[in-house]
């Protein structure tokens, strides 16, 4: 499995866009290590913004939930500092990402992780022809079951997690990998479909 631990991330949000004004309302951040999550930081926050009502029917996040959680200058730090150099990874990344950097920016806070892996990318990339590459689409196929409700953050990241790892484990099977550092899965997000696997027989006989 991953030679290092990765973190898998997910937040919840006002919206798509920080350039938008849109703010996080909920982050979760699990740490993998040894095939298994042995960490997690999980937290409401307090945005300071209005949540719509739309965000509220999808996630159930509703304004109360947000006033009384712990402010983004309280939940920034507390959550770079538990990534902390990590590989970071997400389900579809580039949009956690953003909102990382820009409530970071926000703080004066700089992330210090050490490379991002999107989960996405790399269903895309291993599990060729798949009807969707939705997260739930994604666990209903594999069979990896939600244990609370979708859109939440602490569910989102636990089955990306789980998902990462089913990647690993088919990765180390097909390819016969014992270990998976995890900058070889940011090395496949960068291939098209057609190339994943001769792109990783060729690593596996340089290993």
């Amino acid at each position: 499995m991953f030679d290092k631990p990765i973190v898998m991330l997910d937040f919840e949000t006002t919206g798509l866009s920080p350039d938008a004004g849109d703010r996080i309302t909920e982050v979760a951040a699990l740490r993998i290590v040894d095939g298994r999550v042995t960490e997690r930081y999980v937290s409401l926050v307090n945005c300071g913004v209005r949540i719509p009502s739309f965000i509220t029917g999808l996630t159930g996040i509703s304004q109360a939930m947000v006033n009384a959680a712990p402010k983004a200058a309280v939940v920034l730090p507390a959550l770079l500092d538990f990534i902390g150099s990590d590989a970071l990874s997400a389900h579809n990344a580039s949009f956690d990402l953003k909102f990382l950097q820009a409530e970071s920016r926000m703080q004066g806070l700089m992330p210090a992780h050490q490379g991002l892996i999107c989960s996405l990318k790399l269903s895309r990339r291993v599990f060729p022809g798949m009807a969707s590459y939705k997260l739930a689409a994604l666990a209903a196929a594999l069979r990896i079951r939600f244990n609370s409700a979708a859109h939440r953050a602490e569910a989102d990241a636990e089955v990306s997690a789980q998902l990462l790892l089913h990647i690993g484990a088919h990765l180390g099977s097909r390819y016969g990998l014992r270990t998976i550092d995890p900058l070889l899965l940011e090395s496949v997000n960068k291939q098209t479909a057609a190339k994943v696997p001769e792109f990783l027989r060729k690593r596996c006989i340089a290993l």
